[in-house]
């Protein structure tokens, strides 16, 4: 919770953990596949309040606003991804991967040596959009194209907090690689919400680096970002 509160300070709200609202009304009230092409809107009397959750350390307790729900989603992947990586070294393990979701988290030793090589998958296309390489950190992305749904998919999870509603800033995904899963996770979805050019500023100004690949499947890379693909090319060469 702590960590989900510090992501939402640190993107100005952009990435908000009480969204469960908005996310229910958008469709995710029922099971996908029970989604028909146009559904009506889902009901949830659900608001947001994220600055207005209370967390008491020293009791181990949370306490939520009246009419605000928390939804974890993808920041409980990420941070599930780096305690599973730091349990595995603590273990013995000379390195450790760990997919969950989509979720990539890496630290230690890669097979072979070298950086771990990460594939970043393109939105629109088969092939890849690049391939960086990581020491150690995590990787993650929003994507509207996966579980979408509606009239040209305009219906989907990553909901912007300024309207409560699927967000629509000309990006098709945003991939980030931080430090941690978790910070992965929140960046990403900042970033998608804050849209271009914004989302790249987003990323300069809280010193992490990504990928925005807009509707048209172009690529805008944040400044530091070649610095994960060149390493890539390096091993591979």
């Amino acid at each position: 919770m702590r960590r989900a509160i510090d992501g939402a300070s640190v993107t100005a709200g952009r990435y908000d953990p009480t969204v469960l609202g908005a996310v229910l009304r958008a469709g995710y009230d029922r099971s996908f596949e029970l989604l028909a092409t146009d559904p009506p809107p889902g009901r949830s009397p659900l608001g947001l309040g994220w600055q207005r959750i209370a967390v008491d350390a020293a009791r181990s307790t949370v306490t939520l606003p009246a009419g605000v729900g928390f939804d974890p989603g993808g920041i409980g992947k990420g941070l599930a991804a780096d305690l599973l990586v730091h349990e595995l070294l603590a273990r013995g393990a000379a390195g450790a991967c760990a997919n969950l979701g989509g979720d990539l988290r890496v630290d230690g030793d890669a097979p072979g040596g070298g950086p771990w090589v990460v594939d970043v998958g393109h939105p629109l296309r088969r092939e890849p959009a690049t391939t960086i390489g990581l020491r150690r950190g995590a990787v993650a992305t929003s994507s509207r194209v996966r579980r979408a749904w509606g009239p040209g998919g305009d219906r989907h999870h990553l909901i912007d907090p300024a309207t409560g509603r699927p967000a629509r800033t000309g990006l098709a995904a945003a991939t980030v690689v931080a430090a941690e899963g978790w910070q992965a996770e929140v960046m990403a979805k900042a970033a998608f919400v804050a849209g271009m050019p914004e989302g790249l500023r987003l990323l300069d100004t809280t010193g992490t680096d990504g990928l925005l690949v807009d509707d048209q499947g172009s690529l805008y890379p944040s400044a530091g970002f070649d610095r994960f693909t060149r390493r890539a090319r390096e091993h591979a060469g």
